[in-house]
């Protein structure tokens, strides 16, 4: 398993993580073992949320006994992000998983809260050990330049953002601020919200040739392409133990040049949006 630095902390993080989107609507048992999987196969980082209903509850089974082997990532709601609210979100998420710590903790998307109330939040937080770094969601590149006049140099660990081969938007603004200011860029969704490429269709049919010539899965090759900037790492979810060691497939896969080339040219990223998707 490839892994990256994580925004200014020195911190290696695996390349292939695990999302927890919609992972405490099915089997628990099943959800829990998809997730040791991944841990088994070097997919430590391991994200969620508050909003994600009992998924931290899914979290926290799955990291028992295996704390420090995980970087945990969760999230506090735009509404909850005052400062007291953001430090007591915190708090709720600390219990909920069963842990003294989070290894980064975001601000799910921008609310209402000035983001200098939040960021206090974030600062007093990591001086209490509850969490080790602090990051975004959701944010645009002038956003971004925002919360980084706010806080300062090297404070921003991350944002994390829609990325996938049919919705390339961040490649136009936010991977360049974040490469240029040190922050990791985290993709979610990467196959898409259901709707990854047919493999008759004619993106499909690009992915299944450089599948087949690197005995890998066109999720695989997806992975690896979305991936490829040295900024970003990705955190696709695994409803499965079978799933789950899919995914960890793509961990040491790397594409050539050319093979770039043609899943570029056959997912083209289009113009820049006025607003940046989200999920």
């Amino acid at each position: 398993m490839q892994t990256k630095v994580w925004g200014a902390t020195g911190t290696q993080v695996s390349v292939i993580g695990q999302g927890t989107w919609y992972i405490d609507h099915g089997n628990h048992a099943a959800a829990v073992g998809a997730l040791q999987k991944g841990l088994d196969l070097g997919m430590t980082h391991i994200d969620t949320a508050e909003m994600y209903d009992d998924a931290e509850l899914v979290v926290a089974d799955a990291i028992k006994g295996r704390r420090d082997e995980v970087f945990l990532v969760s999230k506090v709601l735009p509404n909850n992000a005052s400062r007291a609210g953001t430090i007591k979100a915190a708090e709720r998420s600390l219990a909920r998983m069963r842990t003294d710590r989070m290894d980064c903790y975001l601000l799910h998307w921008r609310g209402g809260y000035a983001l200098e109330d939040t960021v206090s939040a974030f600062e007093q937080l990591k001086k209490d050990g509850k969490i080790l770094s602090w990051g975004v969601s959701n944010f645009d590149a002038d956003d971004l330049q925002e919360i980084y006049e706010v806080a300062g140099k090297g404070k921003i660990a991350c944002n994390q953002v829609l990325y996938h081969l049919k919705e390339r938007a961040i490649e136009h603004s936010v991977i360049p601020w974040c490469e240029a200011h040190g922050v990791t860029v985290t993709a979610y969704s990467p196959f898409g919200h259901s709707d990854f490429p047919a493999p008759k269709s004619e993106g499909g049919q690009v992915l299944q040739q450089i599948a087949a010539a690197h005995g890998a899965s066109p999720r695989q090759v997806a992975l690896a392409f979305l991936t490829r900037a040295p900024a970003v790492v990705t955190i696709p979810k695994a409803s499965s133990a079978a799933h789950a060691a899919e995914n960890a497939g793509a961990g040491g896969l790397k594409l050539s040049a050319a093979e770039i080339a043609q899943i570029d040219k056959a997912f083209p990223r289009g113009r820049e949006p006025s607003h940046l998707p989200m999920l």
